[in-house]
């Protein structure tokens, strides 16, 4: 599986962006995509994940209620739609996909195909 990342970009606070993550290969293989990011000088964290065939979504408790995952099944593609963006979400954000169920689903190293990553910068 490959994964494209786009849509980042510079935005002030309080604004909104797209994320796109296009998938393209053995795209059957997809379980679960998730979205990570990684600030400066921090470590890679979980965001969001959806997963493929059920639908179902799950987001880190720092963007709940702001961010939404969604899933284009025709166009194999992940949106992360961010809204009321703030400045402490500046980071590199990263698509990811899950080939099987595991239970570890924020942890990164439990992620097999990782897209190049997007950056976003919020300015305050």
């Amino acid at each position: 599986v490959q994964l494209q990342a786009s849509g980042g970009g510079l935005v002030q606070a309080g604004n909104s962006l797209r994320l796109s993550c296009a998938a393209s290969g053995r795209t059957s293989d997809i379980y679960t995509v998730g979205w990570f990011r990684q600030a400066p000088g921090k470590e890679r964290e979980f965001v969001a994940r959806v997963v493929w065939s059920a639908y179902r979504t799950y987001y880190a408790d720092s963007v709940k209620g702001r961010f939404t995952i969604s899933r284009d099944n025709a166009k194999n593609t992940v949106y992360l739609q961010m809204n009321y963006l703030k400045p402490e979400d500046t980071a590199v954000y990263y698509c990811a996909v899950q080939k099987a169920y595991r239970a570890l689903t924020t942890t990164p190293a439990f992620y097999d195909y990782w897209g190049q990553g997007t950056l976003v910068t919020v300015s305050s």
